[in-house]
């Protein structure tokens, strides 16, 4: 039986919260959760340093379904890299700031972060 809409909002929340934890622990600092720009959702942008950070998270629930972070595929880091770029136009006192595209996966608890665009 297929999950209701309601539980994977409240699946992908809870996600978004550990991987916010995770940045947050690492001395990441958060400017904005679930931030529309250019049209897409950026699900988190984060801030460390000189480096802003555009993470998309994705989580599955064991292992028969999947890899999470097999879900950002070219058209998903297309729409990632449209929504960074228009909420980076619209935020000039992050101009000449370093930027990165990660996403992150979840899965059995465990996170894992990749660099889609350095």
């Amino acid at each position: 039986m297929a999950a209701s809409p309601r539980s994977t909002r409240s699946r992908g929340r809870e996600a978004e919260r550990r991987a916010r934890m995770h940045y947050l622990l690492r001395g990441y600092r958060l400017i904005e959760a679930n931030a529309w720009a250019g049209g897409y959702e950026l699900d988190l942008v984060l801030r460390r340093g000189r480096r802003i950070v555009f993470a998309e998270v994705k989580a599955k629930g064991g292992a028969r379904y999947g890899d999470p972070l097999e879900m950002v595929g070219a058209e998903k880091l297309r729409r990632v890299a449209q929504a960074a770029e228009s909420w980076l136009a619209a935020h000039p006192e992050c101009a000449g700031l370093d930027t990165r595209l990660e996403a992150v996966g979840i899965r059995d608890g465990r996170i894992r972060r990749v660099v889609l665009v350095p």
